[in-house]
């Protein structure tokens, strides 16, 4: 290729590239770019325009700037504002920057121009191949880039010279500087046709990409743009009908949705229910049902949890300044907080508080949930005999809700709440299901993982709480629930725990419910005393509570208008306050008696003696029982019966007495039912007693099953019976043999005073209890 130097005035362009035959106006500001322009105008109104590879550059240096520019002619000059100069250039041939020569006005460039006529020596058959595979790439290019128009895509078709079509068409595709600049460096034909090639290949690629993404932008705009037309046109429909509320209430669920801790399932489940809400009238039935679900749903605490207190020593001094005593269940609480701390989690147990009335099972789970730090939840089970309450309703039915646990969970906030489950011994059965049956699964600890209640149907996660069950007796609880549960036994009060649990709590808090301060108020020891033992019979404190609430009453209305500044109770003016004493102990009988013999029973609220009377008289050899006994205890008196008669041998008893005489077991308080076989030892002693004449010692109370063969069987209730015996003054009590250690349980406080006599067969009972002939 000829190649030829010359001088020319420059201008470094910015951002733009311009090619052989292409017709192009740009603005000038710089003072050099002006004076080369009218340098230019005053020779052969030829220029020459090199691209700058960097935009920002002010002043370039031949470096800055690209190889290959383009002799161009300026066509026209117009002169702007600011010193602006706008010229109009034709491309006319491409010519390369040797260097810039000295001078301080404008650039004056040394070129060497390209001789265009030389093609690299292409045959015909090779230009006209090239030729038409850049027209048939065009018309690619057209296809998916429609804005090219179809009148360019005509004059390229038209065009025969190969240089032309290359420079028309470079000239007209919407590129980068760059890339025009790379066409602009291809000299030859060859070279430029390889370039361009490429170009149009990848700009055909990027458009249909583009086209693509604008495609899926558009139908989703489309799509949205839709619905909120149909949309606003429902909310117009509503709004003539009177039912604006459903979207905004809508808005509000999904609004609630976002702010919600739960899984992603729990999460898919609401907006599933929340989309199905949108479609439905709010004046139709269905509309309420949907709304309450999707609000209790809203409402449970799937993921939210509080912070556990960890403070061992927080936690005990609570518990011990909340309640005297209680050791047992005090010690399990940090137990299962020691375990908690060392485990970060650990397994919520549940405990089951077993003990009379008023012995503090509620109150001692609110001090164990101020403890921990806990909130606190209350169900109770009382009377309840509808397996819904546990599991809710289906949400088929008509006015459907959830059950008692999860309106607990609900109420909490949290879904690490401890929840007492009161009164779980009281719970009944009838056909709407079985109500204990239900409660298995929510205290399985391998079950309540996934609890399901048959109104939210999504499982809950009850495994974190911590379940806390209340009940006065075990009997009535069913075996397999009893099996989930750690039952921990609150046992009766004695008196001397009575006296403190008054003077430390109970008067405390009446006081303060009834207005008095400290110094206004005097309960001396022994009038607490005498309150406790004549004023109450019971296992717990309730009724105690009760009665210094009734002094407090009393010494209100003095201390209100002024007659005194303080009060004092002592044991003489009690009775001022309470009235009359209202029990008295049955104390056992000064004298020895044939036939009488006092027994140790258990009741519901506390221990207490009872006496057995037989009397023997001539007759036909019948059995009565009166006193209103329950089957077990009227068996247990066949046994020893049937007892007596197998040994009356050996106690001299005549063979014809029990068909010549009838036997009559009676025991007092007729209208009191008693039942239980731990009176058996009691009435065969009293039987065998009156059969033989024998007295019986008034100081010794028993208890103790029989068997035909005389053996003394295990009872339940010691603590109670004990407690009775001393109340009543016994001196001697015979226990079984196998409640050894349950007696080891009892408080040296109890059994201070007593002797306590182990019997393992029926005449060990005879030894202790006969009263022996002087000899």
């Amino acid at each position: 290729m000829d190649t030829m130097i010359m001088k020319m005035p420059a201008v470094a362009l910015r951002g733009m590239v311009i090619l052989p035959g292409m017709v192009a106006h740009f603005d000038v500001s710089r003072t050099k770019s002006i004076k080369a322009v009218e340098e230019a105008m005053m020779d052969e109104q030829k220029i020459f325009l090199v691209t700058q590879k960097d935009v920002e550059q002010e002043d370039p240096a031949i470096e800055d700037l690209y190889k290959i520019g383009i002799i161009a002619e300026v066509k026209q000059v117009i002169k702007l504002q600011n010193n602006i100069v706008r010229i109009l250039v034709e491309g006319k041939e491409r010519a390369e920057l040797s260097a810039f020569l000295e001078n301080p006005d404008y650039l004056l460039a040394e070129i060497i121009r390209f001789d265009e006529e030389v093609d690299d020596g292409l045959p015909e058959e090779a230009k006209e191949a090239m030729l038409r595979s850049i027209q048939e790439t065009f018309g690619k290019y057209a296809v998916v880039n429609p804005k090219m128009g179809k009148e360019l895509q005509r004059q390229l078709g038209e065009i025969t010279d190969l240089e032309k079509l290359m420079n028309q068409l470079a000239n007209s595709l919407p590129v980068h500087f760059a890339e025009k600049q790379k066409i602009l460096d291809a000299v030859s034909l060859t070279e430029r046709y390889e370039v361009l090639m490429a170009l149009l290949l990848k700009e055909i690629e990027i458009t249909a990409i583009k086209n693509d993404f604008q495609a899926k932008v558009k139908a989703h705009v489309d799509k949205n743009q839709k619905e909120y037309l149909l949309r606003e046109q429902m909310k117009v429909i509503r709004e003539e009908l009177g039912e604006d509320n459903t979207e905004s209430d809508a808005d509000q669920f999904t609004a609630a949705l976002g702010k919600l801790k739960a899984d992603k399932e729990v999460k898919e489940k609401i907006k599933k229910e929340i989309d199905r809400f949108k479609n439905i009238s709010s004046s139709s039935s269905e509309s309420a049902v949907a709304r309450g679900y999707i609000e209790t749903l809203l409402e449970l605490p799937w993921n939210k949890t509080s912070k556990d207190n960890k403070d061992l020593k927080n936690a005990e001094q609570i518990l011990n300044a909340d309640h005297y005593g209680l050791e047992k269940v005090k010690e399990r609480m940090l137990e299962f907080l020691a375990v908690r701390n060392l485990t970060s989690k650990g397994e919520s147990p549940i405990i089951c508080l077993v003990g009379p009335p008023g012995t503090g099972k509620t109150s001692i789970a609110r001090s164990v949930a101020k403890a921990l730090d806990k909130k606190y939840v209350r169900i109770s089970l009382g009377g309840v005999r509808d397996e819904a309450e546990i599991r809710g309703h289906r949400r088929t039915y008509v006015g459907a809700m959830p059950g008692r646990i999860v309106n607990g969970l609900r109420s909490a906030g949290v879904k690490n709440p401890l929840m007492l489950l009161d009164e779980i011994d009281k719970m009944s059965s009838d056909y709407k299901g079985d109500t204990a049956s239900a409660l298995l699964e929510v205290l399985d600890a391998e079950q309540n993982k996934k609890f399901r209640d048959h109104y939210v149907e999504i499982p809950i996660d009850l495994s974190e709480v911590l379940f806390i069950a209340t009940a006065n007796s075990v009997q009535d609880i069913p075996r397999p629930l009893l099996d989930r549960m750690e039952l921990i036994e609150v046992t009766s009060y004695t008196e001397n725990e009575k006296l403190h649990i008054a003077k430390e709590h109970l008067l405390a808090k009446q006081m303060e419910r009834n207005g008095i301060r400290p110094e206004q108020l005097a309960i001396t020891d022994k009038a607490m005393a005498k309150i406790i033992s004549g004023y109450t019979r019971e296992a717990g404190v309730r009724n105690l509570e009760r009665k210094l609430g009734e002094i407090c009453r009393k010494a209100a209305r003095p201390l209100y208008e002024g007659d005194k500044e303080k009060i004092k109770v002592t044991e003489q003016n009690l009775e001022k306050f309470l009235g009359k004493e209202k029990y008295s102990f049955d104390k056992k009988n000064d004298t020895d008696e044939v036939g009488i013999v006092r027994g140790l029973a258990w009741t519901s609220v506390g221990g207490d003696t009872l006496e057995i009377e037989v009397n023997i008289m001539p007759g036909k050899g019948e059995f009565q029982l009166t006193g209103q006994l329950g089957d077990v205890m009227k068996e247990s008196a066949q046994a020893g019966i049937s007892y007596i008669r197998s040994v009356s041998e050996e106690y001299h008893i005549p063979k014809k007495f029990f068909q010549e005489n009838d036997i009559h077991i009676h025991i007092p308080e007729g209208a009191v039912p008693k039942d239980g076989p731990s009176a058996g030892i009691t009435m065969v002693t009293a039987m065998l007693s009156a059969i033989t004449k024998t007295p019986v010692r008034a100081d010794v109370a028993m208890t103790g099953e029989i068997t035909l063969r005389g053996r003394v069987l295990p009872i339940g209730g010691l603590k109670e019976k004990t407690l009775a015996a001393k109340n009543a003054g016994i001196k001697t009590i015979c226990v079984p043999k196998k409640n050894e250690k349950d007696i080891d349980e009892i408080s040296p406080e109890i059994k201070k005073g007593l002797e306590i006599v182990f019997v393992e067969q029926m005449k060990d009972v005879l030894d202790v209890a006969f009263v022996k002939e002087q000899k």
